[in-house]
């Protein structure tokens, strides 16, 4: 028995609805006989009452022509579905005849016939294709009246709308088949649901979706209007029925109402891949599955996909060279560890360039090195995989200058080639590291719905509140000190953590001030700052005070906060004789906040304006633990300066005492092994002493290191 019959049921059933289908073409044959015996009765009506009224003549005559147009629509509707049934019915028959087909190909045509199948049967269920003719007396005259229109409204309705995708029986089916065949292959290791997930839908089907999903979330219509807000500018709702997402046809001033419609299209989304999962565990494979995730994309908060994917993978594209590589490297680095995060877990590289993208509006090929040093920062940070787009150029179409292992000159002596061959070895070195894990003491939270929050807020800046930029600066920060650093969301756990970052925590969602609390009073050293702790999940401002709930552990209230111009800054003065010690002036920028000091200890304040002599730092010790108030946007080096004072009272140390400017330093480790990645992404040498007790795995045995070399040590713990 051929190994590709077991899709033999599959074939019959799709042949027996062809059949049935090619069943409805003749009967609409049938019809259009009819139609035509209407349209000679139609033409007798017009001679008749040609000569007794030639206004009503000219209304017949153009009804018989619209009838015969209409006529010839449909034999030529009816002779185009023939043909494309006998197209499907041959396309099915050649699977039958070539048992030995490639997987690919019979798995691609089996898609189309059925698909074709499916959209033959969708149109066939427009039962008035043929259009009817009323006679009524007026004055003992007979009009004839012509309504094809229904036909033409019951097709538009039996298609789904334009930009709505429902699964259909088909593409289950080849999931399942595919699973059915290749689930138990050796070398096959996970499936991949699907490429970039992105986009929203406004159709009518999501439309009534939404309305169920708002629903169960406040239970009662009166529920939401007051969660939402919607007495402001008069938009109280009567029913779920009157609630429309906001597309650029909708409502768009209500904050709520964006928000829960970010979130719904995150679960709309996650939805399609629960079916796409679903399938193929029908089809009996119990694999991995994953999809790729892009680069701080905010079209969907990935946070929730944890439960969903097996394992987290990404597309990585650095605009390497653009400015210097380490603050590349550093952006690059983030977004790693956030994929990392999501899962607490080894992700996977599952597109990288090995040289220069197209779609960039500069794409710069990437220097000798730049390949390798990238590939393996993805490794450092916990990448058990390194793969390309695209193995081989296209000859056409939109990528076809995009980069490849294999160029359209199709040889191996190109620089490329020679580069993607000296990181497989690397990899091949370095591969017991697979499967080893990070452990981080310090976190960095960046959490999705508060970036849509804070971009829909509507004040104090419109242009740009610069929220990922200030977690960046954080995050660089703390790395800088030579530490693992998770990025994290509101639902993470924070008990592992001696230091949380929690820039510009906008929205306090499912009582996370708690949280916070919580974490403080447990010993943990929080970092909270401006713009922090204003609204709840809903986006509904809370009262009595901000930091919302916190304003005992920090010892502050917010009062006010100033927007700057672009050109506008202040400046940070060191209060002599603070604990931590700092004693540099350093500048802030864009957002200033004003604070009423209840209890905290004042470290530093602001040095010009109105506000001068304001905190714009502050440290309360609060339970076990302590809290730093950050009250502006502050630049890098007040952060690099901060943190390496902060991580020394928390007790983190590095593993290495001294790292130089320009080089990242990153942990994995096993349950008996520690692996110390060490990255110069300085464009000059730098000298990097290690502790004796390490061993070199992989990279040279001296100390100085080139610019973008890597070096890999091992220690047994």
């Amino acid at each position: 028995m051929s190994e590709y019959t077991e899709n033999e049921n599959v074939m019959d059933e799709a042949l027996e609805a062809a059949e049935e289908t090619v069943e409805e073409t003749e009967e609409i044959v049938e019809a259009e006989e009819a139609a035509d015996e209407e349209t000679e009765q139609a033409e007798e009506v017009v001679a008749e009452e040609q000569d007794r009224d030639a206004i009503l003549f000219d209304k017949a005559q153009r009804a018989a022509r619209l009838l015969r147009n209409r006529r010839d629509a449909i034999s030529k509707e009816a002779d185009t579905k023939a043909e494309r049934m006998s197209d499907m019915v041959r396309a099915l028959k050649l699977l039958e005849l070539k048992p030995k087909m490639e997987q690919k190909e019979m798995a691609d045509l089996l898609g189309m016939s059925l698909r074709a199948l499916d959209e033959l049967m969708a149109k066939a269920e427009a039962e008035d294709l043929v259009g009817r003719i009323e006679s009524e007396e007026d004055d003992k005259r007979k009009v004839v009246v012509f309504a094809a229109e229904g036909a033409v409204e019951a097709a538009a309705n039996a298609k789904p709308e334009k930009d709505h995708y429902v699964p259909s029986l088909s593409d289950e089916k080849i999931d399942e088949k595919l699973a059915e065949r290749f689930g138990k292959h050796p070398a096959v290791m996970l499936w991949h649901i699907s490429n970039e997930f992105g986009g929203e839908c406004h159709c009518p089907l999501c439309q009534a979706k939404f309305r169920e999903w708002l629903k169960e979330k406040y239970g009662t219509i009166e529920n939401l209007n007051k969660s939402w807000c919607t007495t402001f500018w008069s938009h109280i709702y009567n029913s779920f029925d009157q609630i429309e997402s906001p597309s650029t046809k909708g409502e768009n001033e209500l904050h709520a109402l964006k928000l829960d419609w970010k979130r719904f299209v995150t679960y709309q989304t996650i939805d399609f891949i629960k079916n796409e999962v679903d399938a193929i565990r029908e089809g009996g494979s119990e694999l991995p599955v994953t999809a790729n995730l892009m680069y701080d994309f905010d079209g969907l908060d990935y946070k929730k996909f944890k439960d969903v994917l097996d394992i987290v993978s990404w597309d990585n594209y650095p605009g390497w060279h653009k400015k210097e590589e380490y603050v590349t490297a550093v952006d690059a680095a983030m977004q790693h560890d956030l994929m990392r995060s999501i899962k607490k877990a080894p992700f996977l590289l599952m597109e990288s360039c090995p040289s220069a993208t197209n779609w960039k509006p500069i794409n710069k090929l990437k220097k000798p090195g730049m390949l390798l040093a990238g590939s393996l920062q993805a490794v450092a940070h916990g990448s058990d995989s390194v793969l390309y787009f695209q193995l081989r150029q296209s000859q056409g179409a939109s990528e076809k200058f995009h980069g490849a292992v294999i160029d359209h000159y199709g040889k191996e002596d190109t620089r490329v080639f020679r580069e993607v061959t000296e990181v497989g070895e690397v990899l091949e070195q370095i591969q017991e590291t697979v499967g080893t894990s990070m452990r981080s003491q310090a976190a960095v939270l960046y959490d999705r719905e508060n970036d849509w929050a804070i971009a829909d807020a509507q004040g104090p800046r419109n242009v740009d509140m610069h929220y990922r930029e200030n977690v960046q600066k954080n995050y660089r920060a703390l790395r800088e000190q030579g530490l693992n650093v998770d990025v994290i969301a509101m639902e993470h756990d924070l008990a592992d953590y001696k230091v949380l970052a929690a820039p510009m925590a906008y929205m306090f969602k499912d009582g996370y001030e708690e949280k916070l609390r919580t974490y403080v009073e447990n010993g943990g050293t929080l970092v909270l700052s401006y713009w922090s702790g204003l609204v709840d999940g809903t986006d509904r401002c809370f009262l009595d005070g901000t930091p919302y709930g916190l304003m005992d552990v920090t010892g502050i209230r917010s009062a006010e906060i100033d927007a700057l111009y672009d050109w506008e800054e202040n400046h940070a003065i060191p209060e002599a004789g603070s604990h931590l010690g700092i004693s540099s002036v350093y500048t802030c920028k864009n957002l200033c906040e004003l604070v009423e000091v209840s209890d905290a200890e004042v470290l530093m304040r602001y040095g010009e304006d109105f506000y001068q002599g304001y905190p714009v730092l502050t440290h309360k010790a609060f339970g076990k633990g302590h809290v730093y108030y950050v009250c502006a946007d502050m630049e890098l080096g007040f952060y690099q300066d901060f943190y390496g004072r902060v991580a020394a009272e928390a007790g983190l140390k590095s593993p290495i005492e001294f790292i130089p400017e320009g080089v990242a330093v990153t942990v994995r480790e096993s349950e008996d092994t520690e692996y110390l990645f060490i990255q110069n992404y300085a464009r000059k040498p730098q000298a990097v002493p290690v502790p004796a007790e390490y061993e070199l795995l992989y990279g040279t045995e001296s100390e100085v290191m080139a610019s973008l070399q890597t070096r890999i040590l091992k220690k047994h713990k």
